[in-house]
């Protein structure tokens, strides 16, 4: 762009103030870094006898090159000698670059690789050994998120990071070594959260004290990088992508690891602030309180698995994994933006102090090595630390360069450091999203501004496009999903992270000297910190937040060639404001999917419904219409995004009761999606409390709600609008204890529109046997549709199915679950009593509208889904 251009496009009546013409990006360091980071992920494991020929071949080559162009140079004088910008010369020196640069990473990948098979630890891994070792912890314990396995929540194992210095074997042979490791610790109670911040807290003392009597040590959630611990274990091989590691040492968590050598000066430091951060935001709301640890320092320790789970849908996961943009805010904080680092009017509360350029540069380079080790060395960490202190560089010789060599050399840098970056998701991610940043990114921007968008929105959707374009196939890859809302939602918490990070950091560093000032500086940061949360909650529970996309790296090239068409529609879209307005609209109503709307175009929910099973995977969720946006719950299903998702496509906006049959994990674990955002009136429980954890997570849901908890006894009767429910089991007073929490489910008969529906939660066939005998069986005969109890197991009692005699019997159940539900046998038994057999894994969610007075339902021409032909009812399901 020229001068005069420059100032036409300023639109200030004297020009710009400042006039820039960028020249074309200076992209020779480009090609030597991609070298580089495809030779050090290819040679990691390869044999040392590939990695010896690269190197061999890469530096002969470059070598040849180099002497080859300094001969003819010298050789032809100086009618050829190439000047110094010569495109022939840098394609030398390009070429011989990438050859050094691949042979040096193809050597320090070899040399990396080689310590995982260096010593003894991996041949005792491979016997499965029990071993005592002394480890130097390397990273920062994390716990796996727990998992619903059926009837229980798995509780979560600690994970963490070690180099086993010393290993004893059982016959007494001592071995030191220096070899990574992924230590297990097997946890049979979860941590609470108080005992793990404690722990924090106390980790730098030399000892450990024991662990009481029924709860893990919480020194292992304590520990800090570069702490030296004794432990007692059995080591394992690693899995087939085990990543940097030579072994898995699972040791037991009722053991406490016996420290031996305190954590280094600076890690104390890191770890008091880290400290500091919590229990200054130990006061606020349940959001903020483990959302602000993680967007500061990247500590996810707090992160319920349902909040997790909605960054991951809604892609802003980024936020959790401190990247460049927390350093970015950082130093433009400090020394404001660097464009104007050398100028009079240059920003930041450095020149407000009266701090010198270099001497600003110093401090900033200070502070990008204390934000590595306080948020922990991880790949979009290293990566925004290499390129400030790249950039801080130019600022201190004052040789201002573009950002895209800054990015490259910090690319090459890192990854001849460290090869194992090269094949870490997280690094590539950071990378793509920063070069679509500083490539796509501007000029997007830019187009968007000439098409009359202000100019702060339109950099921020810019930003937010560009870095979604080139990061969803990797994504696609490795999640096999494509967020629909990522690009909406970004833009939308882009505002709050500024401002969260700024107060969060500010009271990271006044904790340790003024908590007072520290907590009030947290209460300011929790508002964005919630805003955010409630994002991502919101645009993970929305119908159409996403799609199924093929996994692997062929769903991946074809999802970068859909978003190459799609970029090249959108450049004709754009001219179009009217287009642009119908495809936004569009969109609006494919994410959103209005009740109102999607009943006319796909069917769902249909007019009139009375019932409908939510498809939750393996679990149940049962909604029964109660009035005009209300519905009483019947199980809340594993999945809490799965439970939302569900309630806001039937539109049910009031829960006058939530009734939960028992107490395991695939019908209660779901039950913060229903309480999200709706007036619940009650949650009716079974009153056998068991499995312990799962009663107690409903309690503690419950009282975060404010919502009562009651329990259930056989006989009652109760009324919510057009329902009336009589409670069948478990039967009032004194009787034996139930055989388990199955038998213990309460087995509902509801009256609705003329329909008649049993609902049996997961009863077993003694439980069952024993409600044939109970005064409630002269109620069972002849009902129009049955819930099948524990989603279509073989435990079924044949005359309880023969008794009840459904027209229609309805399954909940994952697709391809380990359990075999529902069973072959069950089909049978229930096809040959006459009933039609609709099941979630197959059919989706299902909804009964009613009795009819044909045979059959409709001709299942709606859109999105198909009416079933069930004698005398109406049925309409929702494909999954």
């Amino acid at each position: 762009m020229t001068r005069p251009e420059v100032h036409l496009a300023s639109g200030h009546r004297l020009g710009a103030s400042n006039p820039r013409q960028e020249g074309p990006a200076d992209l020779r360091l480009v090609p030597p870094a991609l070298a580089a980071w495809g030779s050090a992920a290819l040679m990691l494991d390869a044999p040392p006898r590939w990695a010896i020929a690269t190197v061999a071949v890469g530096v002969l080559a470059a070598g040849v090159l180099l002497v080859t162009w300094t001969a003819r140079s010298a050789g032809v004088g100086g009618r050829a000698r190439a000047g110094p910008r010569s495109p022939r010369r840098w394609g030398r020196f390009t070429v011989a670059a990438v050859l050094l640069c691949a042979a040096g990473a193809a050597a320090s990948a070899a040399l990396h690789g080689a310590d995982l098979r260096r010593g003894p630890v991996p041949s005792l891994a491979g016997e499965y050994a029990q071993v005592q070792a002394e480890l130097r912890v390397t990273s920062d314990p994390r716990r796996t998120r727990p998992r619903v396995a059926s009837a229980h929540t798995m509780p979560p194992a600690v994970l963490l990071d070690a180099e086993v210095l010393r290993v004893s074997q059982s016959d007494g042979t001592t071995t030191e070594t220096r070899t990574p490791v992924l230590v297990v610790v097997r946890m049979e109670v979860d941590v609470p959260a108080s005992d793990e911040d404690a722990a924090r807290s106390t980790v730098s003392a030399p000892s450990v004290s024991p662990p009481r009597a029924s709860t893990p040590a919480p020194s292992w959630t304590g520990l800090l990088p570069s702490t030296r611990v004794r432990v007692k274990g059995r080591l394992a091989p690693p899995m087939a992508d085990g990543g940097q590691v030579a072994a898995v040492l699972r040791v037991d968590g009722e053991r406490a690891p016996r420290v031996v050598g305190a954590p280094s000066g600076a890690q104390q430091v890191a770890g008091r602030l880290r400290g500091g951060l919590r229990e200054a935001t130990d006061g606020l709301p349940a959001d903020a309180r483990a959302l602000l640890p993680g967007l500061v320092v990247g500590d996810t320790s707090r992160v319920p698995a349902e909040l997790d789970q909605a960054f991951r849908a809604t892609d802003l996961t980024h936020l959790l994994a401190v990247s460049g943009a927390n350093l970015t805010i950082v130093l433009v904080l400090l020394i404001g933006p660097p464009g104007l680092a050398q100028r009079a009017e240059r920003l930041g509360l450095a020149p407000r102090l009266g701090i010198p350029l270099r001497t600003t540069a110093v401090l900033g380079g200070a502070l990008t090595v204390g934000f590595v080790i306080v948020c922990r060395p991880d790949p979009s960490v290293l990566r925004a630390a290499a390129c400030g202190l790249i950039a801080l560089l130019a600022i201190v010789t004052g040789r201002r360069r573009s950002l895209i060599p800054a990015l490259a050399t910090a690319v090459l840098v890192l990854v001849l450091y460290d090869p194992w970056l090269a094949r870490s998701p997280g690094f590539l991610l950071s990378v793509l999203a920063t070069g679509a940043l500083l490539t796509l990114a501007p000029r997007w921007g830019e187009a968007l501004r000439g098409r009359g968008v202000p100019a702060r929105l339109a950099d921020a959707l810019a930003a937010a496009a560009a870095a979604q374009a080139v990061c969803a196939p990797v994504v696609a890859v490795l999640a096999a999903r494509v967020s629909l809302v990522a690009v909406p939602c970004n833009l939308l918490a882009e505002f709050a992270v500024a401002p969260a990070t700024v107060l969060g950091f500010a009271a990271l560093a006044v904790a340790p000297v003024a908590m007072p000032v520290a907590e009030v500086l947290a209460w300011g940061a929790s508002w964005p910190a919630e805003w955010i949360a409630g994002i991502a909650r919101t645009g993970a529970a929305l119908p159409g937040n996403g799609v199924e996309w093929p996994g692997g790296w062929r769903g991946g090239l074809v999802l970068a060639v859909v978003t190459v068409v799609l970029v090249l529609v959108g450049r004709r879209i754009v001219r179009h404001p009217w287009v642009v307005v119908a495809c936004a609209a569009l969109f609006f109503l494919v994410v959103v999917q209005p009740p109102s709307v999607t009943r006319v175009i796909a069917g769902w929910p249909p007019p009139g419904w009375r019932l409908a099973m939510c498809d939750v995977g393996q679990g149940d969720a049962t909604v029964l219409a109660a009035g005009d946006g209300a519905g009483v719950v019947v199980d809340a299903g594993p999945d809490p995004l799965a439970a939302d998702r569900c309630l806001r496509s039937l539109g049910i906006r009031r829960v006058p009761l939530v009734l939960l049959t028992h107490f395991h994990a695939d019908h209660v674990a779901g039950l913060p999606g229903v309480l999200r955002g709706r007036e619940v009136g009650e949650i009716q429980t079974t009153g056998f409390r068991e499995p312990p954890e799962q009663a107690d997570f409903v309690r503690r849901q419950a009282a975060a709600a404010r919502v009562p908890v009651v329990s259930a006894v056989a006989g009652e009767r109760r009324r919510a609008g057009p329902l009336d429910w009589q409670v069948l089991w478990p039967p009032a007073g004194p009787v034996p204890r139930p055989e388990g929490p199955n038998d213990a489910s309460v087995t509902l008969l509801v009256r609705t529109g003329g329909l008649t529906v049993l609902l049996l939660g997961d009863l077993e066939p003694p439980a069952q046997r024993a409600l044939l005998r109970s005064p409630a069986a002269a109620s069972l005969g002849s009902v129009d549709v049955v819930k099948v109890a524990h989603h279509g197991s073989a435990h079924q009692d044949p005359q309880l199915l023969r008794r009840a005699a459904p027209r229609l019997a309805l399954i909940s159940c994952g697709a391809d679950n380990s359990y075999g539900h529902p069973s072959p046998l069950t089909l049978a038994a229930l096809r040959a009593g006459g009933a039609q057999v609709l099941r979630t894994d197959t059919d989706g969610a299902v909804a009964v509208m009613g009795t009819t007075t044909g045979v059959g339902a409709g001709d299942g021409s709606r859109a999105g889904g198909g009416s079933r032909a069930v004698p005398g009812l109406e049925v309409v399901t929702r494909p999954p």
